[in-house]
């Protein structure tokens, strides 16, 4: 405390905390200057820190996509693990049992949706799962029943 400070808290004219908080006011805005430096600095090293970990999508270059036509139900768990490691899957239903291609598309169903992937119809009995890093976009019409409808329409 100052001496012009002590006086006029003597006489009453001041109080004592008031004193305080002035003081310590102008203590922080010396520490300031300091304190920014310290924090910028710090800033810089996260960020340096960060971009070491920016990894670029076009490094992988052994993208695979895997065609599959399984024969039975059994099969089907070796098609979410080849989704389960990120790899695309087209699925040909042709060769299996109707009852059986049901449970293989409802079980790569929630596959796919527990891998937050998807699933899209390409083709009769064809299907293509991806795994959440391959988007799909836009669809596919089935021709074939397009042109039977027109057929039975024309007798």
């Amino acid at each position: 405390m100052g001496v012009m400070n002590k006086f006029m808290n003597f006489l009453g004219l001041q109080e004592e905390e008031e004193i305080v908080e002035r003081e310590r006011l102008a203590a922080q805005e010396e520490q300031e200057p300091e304190q920014q430096e310290n924090e910028t600095s710090a800033l810089d090293k996260r960020r340096n820190q960060r971009g070491n970990n920016v990894v670029s999508i076009h490094s992988q270059k052994n993208v695979k996509v895997v065609l599959y036509e399984p024969r039975s139900y059994d099969e089907a768990q070796e098609i979410a693990d080849h989704l389960r490691s990120h790899r695309t899957v087209v699925v040909n239903l042709q060769r299996i049992r109707q009852d059986q291609a049901l449970r293989v598309i409802d079980f790569l169903s929630g596959t796919v949706y527990a891998l937050g992937g998807g699933i899209s119809k390409i083709g009769g009995n064809i299907f293509l799962c991806t795994p959440d890093t391959v988007e799909i976009q836009g669809t596919i019409t089935e021709i074939l029943a397009d042109s039977e409808q027109d057929y039975n329409r024309m007798r």
